[in-house]
């Protein structure tokens, strides 16, 4: 049995009741549980993975008690992550115990998913009124879940308010999580580090600090974090994808692309993954490759997946590279019907003709995304980029030039990509100045735009004084 990074599922009370259920299921002997126990037991498989058998665990406890509190409660966050809140509130009809904490929960959470988060707010203060005063702190902590894992860290921070602070642990990864939720990642690591001095062989805290330290853009301490989380279970999906993540924004495309491998072998039905591969393979030149991954994503995700557009961009981009412009176009086209940025694919349009050869058709496509962008700085950006990834180097430094006369002083993209441009160029004082501003203004462009140039121990922030120190050794 692999840890789950549960406290109570790894515990040797759970183990022995797992155990009496498993065998008398093996066995078919009589299952002598209450609902209770089935619900955890159905929690169980559920985490795990095991479908199926938390189907057979959560009818058996149904079926023994057809209104109890915790089946339905397991049978609503199922509805509900299946995107299905109608069905939740069938169940939620069906609960006998209406005066149960739980009850009203389950009430305000199926009020959250719909996306009436001030009507279930209001409920849920309404109901605050009759809570009594010893359960105050139970009940202001789990509304703040509610709000926390349905990421409005707002909501949740003001229920935190309303509690004593406590030095648990549970206390502790609310506060972590929330703070995650509202941003603020160097704060939620460092409670994550803390959980983690106190119980170091949670894979659940890992991962979590993998997270805030991967929104934080510090991808090498994420990527070891995520390694503390695999060596504790090797096949946890959320670990291998986090470690995958990592390698990625550090262009380890090959490593990356094993990890989200082994991702897909435990999460076969997961089309993000596949994407990250042929996003991967794109990067390796590995285009046939690419191909065949990023069609089966498409099949595994079918029309409504979430990430059609961006397969369908990494589909161009493939065919752009093999030369097939009008294959290129025909994916990004199968996009003119889907909700996404049309501005931003017709830059990319703009850019497969631009690679083309195609310069006509593409400046059509760039002046018409600038005119209807309602940020055409942002979108001229793009296209001066794109000028330089097609290696049209003279044209891009000279609307850099005229770019930078534009903006405004606190405008901080597009500065790593001029030091690029000046570099190929061998205008090196020029690329100095530039790298300077980069560093000065954003760090996270400069890393990704910049970042083969230095050494992986340099941190882009310092990029600028490394370069000088190397030059004045010389």
């Amino acid at each position: 049995m692999n840890p789950t990074g549960d406290e109570y599922f790894d515990s040797a009370e759970f183990r022995d009741l797992l155990a009496e259920y498993e065998q008398a299921i093996g066995s078919g002997a009589p299952v002598f549980l209450d609902a209770d126990e089935l619900a955890e037991i159905a929690d169980y498989y559920q985490v795990t993975g095991r479908t199926d058998e938390a189907d057979e665990a959560i009818s058996l406890a149904l079926e023994r008690s057809p209104g109890a509190t915790m089946p339905l409660t397991y049978k609503i966050h199922e509805a509900l992550a299946m995107g299905d809140p109608e069905a939740a509130e069938g169940y939620l009809a069906q609960m006998i115990e209406r005066d149960e904490p739980e009850y009203t929960y389950n009430r305000a959470e199926i009020m959250v998913a719909k996306g009436e988060i001030d009507e279930a707010d209001n409920f849920l203060r309404e109901n605050f009124k009759t809570v009594p005063p010893d359960e105050y702190q139970d009940y202001v902590l789990d509304v703040a879940s509610i709000f926390s894992d349905y990421g409005y860290g707002e909501k949740a921070m003001a229920w935190l308010s309303k509690a004593k602070p406590e030095d648990t642990n549970d206390f502790k990864e609310l506060m972590a999580r929330t703070l995650f939720g509202l941003g603020k990642f160097k704060d939620s690591e460092k409670l994550f580090n803390e959980l983690i001095d106190r119980d170091p062989f949670s894979k659940n805290y890992w991962n979590m600090l993998a997270s805030a330290q991967f929104m934080s853009e510090d991808y090498n301490a994420a990527v070891t974090s995520s390694e503390y989380a695999i060596a504790i279970d090797p096949n946890d999906p959320e670990a291998l994808m986090a470690k995958a993540n990592g390698l990625y924004r550090l262009d380890n495309y090959e490593q990356a692309l094993d990890y989200y491998r082994r991702y897909t072998q435990q999460v076969p039905d997961d089309e993000f993954s596949l994407l990250n591969q042929g996003a991967c393979l794109v990067n390796l030149n590995r285009m046939d490759e690419a191909e065949q991954v990023l069609l089966e994503a498409i099949s595994v995700g079918g029309k409504n997946s979430p990430y059609l557009v961006d397969i369908y961009q990494e589909l161009a981009f493939v065919h752009s590279e093999k030369g097939e412009v009008d294959k290129a176009l025909e994916y990004l086209n199968a996009t003119d019907h889907l909700d996404c940025d049309h501005i931003q694919l017709n830059v990319v349009k703009g850019h497969v003709l631009l690679a083309g050869g195609r310069l006509e058709e593409a400046e059509r496509l760039f002046r018409k995304a600038i005119n209807d962008s309602p940020s055409p700085q942002l979108t001229l950006l793009r296209v001066i980029v794109s000028l330089y990834d097609n290696r049209y180097l003279t044209a891009a430094y000279t609307l850099f030039k005229k770019f930078f006369t534009l903006v405004d002083d606190d405008w901080n993209d597009g500065y790593a990509y001029m030091a690029l441009c000046c570099w190929d160029m061998k205008k090196y004082d020029e690329f100095l100045s530039y790298l300077k501003e980069a560093c000065s203004r954003n760090t996270q462009e400069v890393r990704m735009v910049l970042g083969h140039l230095f050494p992986e121990d340099v941190e882009p922030k310092d990029y600028y004084s490394y370069i000088k120190e190397k030059l004045s050794q010389q």
